[in-house]
Parts: C-alpha cells; structure tokens; sequence
C-alpha cells in the first residue's frame, strides 16, 4: 500500500474516533455521577442531528457564514441538552436508586418513544444536511485528497478534552463531578445539593452527545435508525475506557477509531467483530476499563437483597398451572392457526424468560445480552438441518447443547466480573455472536438468514407441533424451576445476596454461577431452537440487543420478585405487541410508555402484584 494511502486512511480513522469521543464523553459523565446505564444517549445524539438538519439551515438562509453553521450546531446540542434535563427531571431522578437492570429498560423506554417521535415530527426519509461553509474542499496529503470537514473534525475531539479537563479541574462543578464520580454518597453527606448536580450533568452528557450528532450533518443524512447504530460503540467506548472516566473514553476512541480504519483492510470479513472483541480483551485483563477504577464500577447490586425466595405452589397456584396446561392441550380443538401461532410463541418465548430470570431473579447476574444464545440455539438447530440434511430430531437436540456450550464459554469470562461491567461483558458476548452471524454469509446467510428450517413430517401440522413446543418447554421450565428449589439454587441466592458471606464459608461463587451461567444458556439455546422451526427460518435479528430487551421486558412484566413471573410477563407481553402493534404505526411509543409506567409505578410486574394481594387475603 502507497504512503499516502495508510496516512489518509489513519486520518479518516482519527475523525471517526474524534466524532466517537464527543459523543461517549456525555455517557461517561452521566454514569460517572449518577450510575445510570443511560441506553437513550443514542437517542440524544440523533436528535442533535435532526435538531441541526432544521435549524442550521434556517439560520444559513440569512448569511452563508461558518460562524451561523457553528451557532446553528451549538443550539442544536443545547436543545438536546434541554431534552435531557426534561428526560432527568420526569424519569431518572426516581430510579437513581434501582437496580442497573431497571434503569436499562427505562432509558430502553426513551429509545422507543423518541423513534417515533422522529417519525412523527421529522417523517421516515432520511434529511441530508448542508456542508459547512468554508470546508468543502479537499486537502492533498501525499497526492491523497482528504477532506477539510474531516480535517476539522480530528481537532474537535481534543478541543473538547481539554475544555471538560478545564471544566473538571477549574470549576466547582467540575469538582463535584469529580468527587461524585469517586464517591456519590460522601458528596451528599457533605451537603451538596445532589438533584442539582444530577440536572447539571444530564444536560451536560445530552449536549455532548447532541453535539456530536449535529456534527455529523455535513457527512451522514439524519436517520430513524442512527441512534442503535451508535449507542453500541458509545457503550464499548465508555467501557473500554473505564466508566466515568474521560481521558479513558478519548483513549479509548483512539484505539477503535484506528481498528476501524484498519480492520476493514486487514479483516475485512469480521470488521463488526473487531470492537467488541477489543472490549471483551479488555474487560478480562483489566476488568474496570483502561482508567476505569474499581468503585466506580461497584455501583449497586443488580437486585436488592432478600428477592426471589421461592416457596412450593399452594393450592390456587397448582389450580392456576393446572388450567394453564389444560387451555394449551385443548388450544388446538378450537383455534384456529393464528391462536396456535401465537401460543407457540407464548411457550417459546416464555421458556426463554424463565432462563434469563433464573440468572437474573436467582444469581444476580445481569444478562443484556441473553438472546444470544436464543439465536446460536436457533442457528444451531436450523443450519443442521438446511446444510448437512439432518432431520427435526437430533437437531432440536444440537439447540441446547450449542447455547450452553457459548454459555460456558462465554461465561467463563462473564462471571469473572461483577456489576455495570458484567453486564456489558455480556453484552458484548452477544454482540461478537450477532457480528459473526451477520459476516459470515457463506455459512449463515448474513442478513439474509436461512429458510427452509421445518419440523419432520410427523410434527408439520402446527397443532401437533404447538404439543411438542408445549412438552419442551413446561418440561424445561419445571426443570429449572427444580433447580431453584435445590441445593444449587439456594447456593447462587446465597452468592447474589452477599458474595463475601458466601466465599467465606467456602462456597465456590465463581463456579456455581458459571454453571448457572451454562445452565441458562441452554435452556435459551433450546427456545431458540424451537422458535426456529415455528418459523421456519433464522436471521440475526434473533441474536439482537432489541431481542434480549425485550426478554428483560419480560421478566420486568412478569416480576424479577417471583419464580413464575416470567411465564405470566412473556403472555403479557406478547398479547400487547399483537395488539398494538397492529391498532397503529407507532406503536413503539405505546410500548416505551409501558415499558416506563412499569419501572415507575408496577416495579413488581404481575406476579409480585397476584403475591400481595394474596398476602392482603
């Protein structure tokens, strides 16, 4: 490759992690201060893009000056900035104090809520924005012509370090950011007016990432669909660095801005890899980040203590299970094809529920990305069948056997790791199985998928199938249920509750949740299996972020608090995505808003409600 090349392509990858900083910068800071795992600063960085598609051309109809191009910029991220406070001021300042997994979902909530607001306001055609004034043009570098917007954008990062380092160090606020970020309670203790301080720093993390959204403008059109592209790349920045530490992130960003630039050279075909294996690299030799220190990642337990005792089924509870099973077993007699779908995917998807919260209710191990293994068990069973011919049978057998051979593996790392960083180890895990499915088109079909994955012929007829699917899974979920009652059980409760208590009188924590850990990949691996062949093809979407949101939508739903919850949450869940979604076009609003009113007020989902109004009877 020629000189000039490599050096156009480092400085391309300088702006990109230039642009990556500014907006993970906001993220760090919000979690730095306020542990909040703040899933909609994707959502903020959109804005600030759409903010600026609309006002910076507006104010350059008056004067072509770069000075109203950068005006128009900078009110865009203050309008962002406002958003965020609003966003502070009605939703986060009630949930500081809750589990990491809760805040997730609600901030997930914001996600879906703002997609269609964008839609709403702004339309589903993508808004291409003016170039700047004055950088149009291009710079030769080696005989190599390199644009000057990108040229500007490699000293924006910088400028921005060196203001929040001036901000960190010169003021009070930053000061109290500072001490905040190394000790929240003891800056309260002191005195200092925390819900302030909160307010303060939620602008400041939304302007950021509104400012690197409008940045954007001149390069990319604004889009429905930027803030899930970004939002993975923030996290891996922010993580990667060390949460709630800035110099970290620019590091950071530096070394994904140049893997990015160079990786589609060198690897072209694992090019969506590369990050999330840098992460997990990372995370597992310096399990805190670059810069990142230990009790900025502590934060709080996933879930509070005492949650989730299991007790035997009464009488009204064996009543309930009982005509549960009998509606399934008679189901086929009376509804028609519809019904019988969506009552396969009930089953399905509350199997894979059930797993997640034997992780999350039982061990305390917060998954955000437990649809992986759905996926793998799903790819498993569907590439046995389509490629080497096999039938139904052994391959529904390969399904939880393969997700709870990713779970080992993946686990093995997972468990090692406590907190914030668990769970975006997790993450990305899932994350490195959904690039590998997506890239590796000669195998999986890339996003394409694979069709043609159908039962044996003894199992085609859907009602005969909906009986098979219902064995599978109220087998598998009485299984784990059996677990939970058992010594193995009781042995992660007692690790969740307090891991030191439980090292100390000798149980073995990192092996009994790495065998949990297995354990609920498989029973995921064979819903994922089982979905597979309901539907008769798989496609990456399976292995997605939205998809492992939505099983802890779920488990939320249904009550982290109780052992079945998670069956109760996945039928309500699905019943109000079929009649939703259907009803109109934004339904990701309708859903957001659920999504948020459940954190806020019915924290406790359906089954811890049906527990206290039978402890009040």
């Amino acid at each position: 490759m020629e000189p000039g090349f490599l050096v156009v392509q480092a400085l391309s990858g300088l702006a990109s992690a230039s642009s990556l900083f500014v907006i993970a910068s906001g993220l760090t800071l919000v979690f730095g201060v306020t542990r909040i795992v703040n899933f909609a600063h994707g959502s903020f960085y959109m804005l600030g893009a759409y903010m600026a598609v609309t006002i910076v051309p507006w104010l350059l109809e008056f004067d072509r000056s770069p000075w109203l191009f950068f005006i128009g910029v900078l009110a865009s991220a203050a309008v962002v900035g406002l958003l965020g406070v609003a966003m502070e001021l009605l939703l986060l300042r009630r949930i500081y104090k809750v589990p990491e997994l809760f805040q997730l979902l609600a901030t997930f909530g914001v996600v879906l809520m703002v997609q269609d607001a964008v839609l709403k306001i702004w339309g589903p055609v993508d808004i291409a924005g003016p170039r700047a004034p004055g950088l149009r043009h291009g710079v030769y570098i080696l005989d190599q012509r390199f644009p000057a917007y990108e040229l500007f954008l490699i000293f924006v990062g910088p400028v921005v370090l060196g203001l929040l380092w001036l901000l960190m160090h010169r003021t009070r606020f930053g000061i109290l950011i500072r001490a905040a970020t190394r000790d929240r309670e003891m800056v309260g203790a002191l005195g200092v007016n925390q819900a302030l301080l909160f307010t303060g720093t939620l602008f400041l993390g939304a302007f950021l990432a509104g400012l690197g959204g409008a940045l954007q403008i001149p390069r990319v059109s604004a889009s429905g669909q930027m803030d899930i592209s970004i939002i993975t790349e923030v996290f891996v920045v922010t993580v990667i660095g060390g949460m709630g530490s800035v110099t970290g992130a620019f590091l950071a960003a530096l070394l994904i801005g140049q893997l990015q630039a160079f990786g589609v050279l060198i690897f072209p075909k694992i090019t969506l890899v590369l990050v999330f294996l840098l992460m997990a690299a990372v995370l597992v030799v310096k399990p805190w980040g670059l810069l990142g220190r230990p009790e900025a990642a502590a934060g709080r337990a996933a879930l509070p203590e005492g949650i989730l005792h299991p007790a035997p089924f009464d009488h009204v509870g064996r009543l309930i299970a009982l005509l549960a099973v009998a509606a399934v077993l008679v189901l086929p007699l009376f509804g028609d094809a519809y019904v019988m779908k969506v009552v396969t995917e009930v089953l399905v998807f509350a199997l894979a529920a059930f797993s997640l919260n034997f992780l999350v209710g039982n061990g305390g191990i917060v998954s955000f990305g437990h649809a992986a293994y759905f996926g793998l068990g799903a790819y498993a069973a569907g590439l046995l069948v389509t490629r080497l011919g096999l039938p139904m049978e052994p391959a529904l057998l390969a399904a939880p056997i393969a997700g709870g051979a990713f779970a080992a593996l993946f686990g093995f790392f997972v468990v090692r790791l406590s907190g914030i960083y668990l769970a975006m180890l997790t993450l990305a895990f899932a994350q490195i199985a959904y690039a590998v499915c997506f890239q590796w088109v000669e195998v999986t079909g890339g996003d394409n998928g694979v069709v043609g994955v159908w039962p044996s012929a003894w199992a085609s007829s859907r009602h005969v199938y909906l009986y098979l699917v219902a064995a599978c899974s109220i087998g598998a979920i009485l299984a784990l249920r059996h677990v939970l009652y058992a010594p193995f059980g009781a042995t992660l409760r007692a690790a969740r509750d307090s891991e030191q208590r439980a090292d100390a009188i000798g149980v073995d924590v990192r092996t009994h949740r790495w065998l949990g850990f297995t354990l609920a990949g498989a029973a995921a691996g064979l819903a994922g299996g089982l979905y597979a062949f309901s539907k008769g093809s798989i496609d990456p979407t399976l292995l997605s972020i939205p998809m492992s949101v939505d099983f802890l939508a779920m488990i939320l739903l249904g009550g982290i608090q109780t052992v079945m919850g998670p069956l109760l949450g996945a039928a309500a869940f699905h019943a109000i995505k079929d009649a939703v979604m259907p009803l109109t076009d934004y339904w990701r609003f309708l859903l957001g808003a659920a999504i948020i009113a459940l954190v806020l007020i019915f924290p406790r989902g359906l089954g811890g409600a049906y527990a206290a109004l039978r402890a009040r009877a």
